[in-house]
């Protein structure tokens, strides 16, 4: 196999879980004789230090023309009081745009050897595994109008969903299901929201195609609670952007931390992939970030970009055996035993790979 996969570091601990999930991929690229090219370019603060935008031409025009994305981290302090042009986190809703993808997956899953990671008692993480379907490129953080009043004291955003857009993400949502466990459970705020009234008329609608496959609605607030109190009831949660963005990062909390979460962004062209966590300046540069979400996002680059199940199988069997066998990033580490760093953990993750 020949393709090209786009690489953007970013900024904060971005690079360094880059480099390791460009290090896992050069390997599996070896071992199972294929060509992976893999160009760099800037995006977020890291191009807005060399005077360019977020997501400059040349990034975007690489992205384009590659069979797949893989993103570090955007986000920087130093730009965050900017205009909305100028930060950051723009970059990625642009790109996200322009490349089509409106449905991000969202794995979430206890790791073997984890359970005792988690905040919640060890006996309601055992197995879990669920997954969260979030609309990409509609609802509030994309619609308009949106800005200040003139004297800046009122702000104001949109929520705006067409019928479309919930037919096409729950669609995906109900296909994840069937491979799953049969159970979508949607996700919105229908007792206040208009455009949550119209979520849950369309997906319903849309369930009537998948009789095999259970649907239950929930309102966000309760599936907030439900999601830390009793996390086994779900299989494939199908949110708006806003719900799903929250939701997700919970369920991080929920399996022991955000640096284990991958995620996929599906539906356009070829795909953008990366991890859940941000940019964490805080630790960037130290060698302590847990590279296994970046890793295990390459490993949903090869299922759903490039096709190559075999290859995305063996990332996800590596990474625990890594945590089965007892190595922790500090992120993990709280049972008193002993670190590993960004680097140090790749390389148990390579020595597994098989």
């Amino acid at each position: 196999m020949q393709a090209t996969i786009a690489l953007l570091p970013g900024d904060g601990i971005g690079p360094e879980v880059i480099d390791s999930a460009e290090r896992v991929l050069k390997h599996v690229a070896t071992r199972y004789q294929h060509s992976f090219e893999m160009p760099r370019a800037s995006i977020g603060a890291s191009a807005l230090r060399l005077g360019d935008p977020p997501l400059p031409a040349t990034t975007l025009e690489t992205c384009l023309a590659a069979d797949a994305v893989l993103l570090g981290a955007v986000g920087d302090p130093e730009f965050s009081d900017g205009p909305s042009e100028r930060r950051p986190e723009t970059a990625l809703l642009q790109l996200r745009q322009a490349l089509g993808v409106f449905a991000n997956l969202r794995p979430a899953k206890v790791w073997p050897g984890l359970e005792g990671g988690s905040s919640l008692k060890p006996a309601l993480l055992q197995g879990l595994d669920l997954l969260i379907v979030r609309e990409l490129t509609g609802g509030i953080y994309y619609g308009e109008p949106r800005g200040r009043n003139p004297e800046r004291t009122e702000a104001f955003d949109t929520m705006r969903y067409s019928a479309m857009e919930i037919e096409r993400i729950a669609q995906v949502a109900f296909e994840s299901a069937r491979v799953r466990d049969h159970l979508v459970t949607s996700v919105d705020k229908a007792n206040v929201l208009e455009s949550s009234r119209l979520w849950r008329e369309v997906v319903t609608n849309v369930g009537t195609r998948f009789p095999d496959v259970r649907l239950e609605h929930q309102l966000v607030d309760s599936c907030a609670m439900l999601l830390v109190s009793n996390p086994d009831k779900f299989d494939v949660i199908l949110a708006g952007n806003l719900f799903g963005d929250i939701l997700s990062d919970e369920a991080g909390a929920v399996v022991g931390s955000l640096g284990l979460l991958p995620s996929a962004s599906v539906g356009g062209t070829g795909g953008l992939f990366e991890p859940v966590h941000g940019s964490a300046p805080d630790i960037a540069g130290q060698d302590v970030a847990n590279p296994i979400a970046a890793i295990a996002s390459a490993a949903m680059l090869l299922r759903y970009a490039l096709n190559a199940e075999t290859e995305a199988t063996a990332i996800e069997t590596a990474i625990g055996q890594a945590i089965g066998d007892g190595l922790r990033t500090t992120d993990l580490a709280h049972d008193g035993k002993d670190t590993l760093g960004c680097c140090a953990m790749t390389d148990a993750i390579i020595e597994r790979l098989t």
